[in-house]
């Protein structure tokens, strides 16, 4: 069996990430996947519409590039570095998953009850989706960026602000998986 279709070890995955955040800091650049949204808004004319879209997008399409290899890397680690997609549960978890209606959670990456073309013709799940999405929106701008954004590139230049935001990431979390999502299912 070939090494590389076996999950990495966490420190590989920590030391790729800490030699991009090295370079980042070294280069005076911040990461974060929210911004490029913001880029590409403005490309497309947004700053025509809002004041928040009128900036310099030149000086930010190098980070639009790590977007492009996000994606691809997405593509080349499921497709091609990946033998199995199953993401290893707890029976425990499973079982509790299998009563919310969710029967693949030992079987799938991304369960098809949340994530399947069907879901997009339930009206439910696409209110859910439809409320998640401009939820997520909302925050990372609420909070000055995304979650990747103040956990990595926050977290590596000792930023306060971005420590708050990771908590409050995790206290929402943890609240919307034990509070309101058992009520929601």
């Amino acid at each position: 069996m070939n090494a590389f279709l076996e999950p990495w070890p966490w420190y590989i995955s920590g030391i790729l990430i800490t030699g991009v955040m090295a370079l980042l800091l070294w280069g005076n650049k911040s990461f974060g996947v929210s911004g490029n949204f913001r880029t590409l808004c403005t490309m497309c004319g947004a700053n025509k519409r809002a004041s928040f879209f009128n900036f310099n997008w030149k000086e930010q399409r190098w980070n639009l590039w790590v977007m492009v290899g996000t994606i691809i890397g997405g593509f080349i680690g499921a497709n091609l570095l990946s033998n199995d997609t199953a993401v290893a549960v707890s029976d425990d978890t499973a079982a509790l998953l299998n009563q919310y209606g969710i029967t693949d959670a030992q079987e799938a990456y991304l369960p098809e009850f949340l994530f399947g073309m069907d879901a997009l013709t339930e009206p439910k799940a696409l209110l859910f989706l439809i409320l998640g999405g401009f939820l997520v929106g909302f925050g990372a701008r609420y909070a000055g960026g995304c979650t990747s954004g103040h956990a990595i590139s926050g977290l590596s230049n000792l930023q306060l602000s971005s420590l708050l935001a990771v908590i409050g990431f995790f206290i929402g979390g943890l609240t919307m998986i034990h509070l309101i999502f058992p009520i929601l299912f």
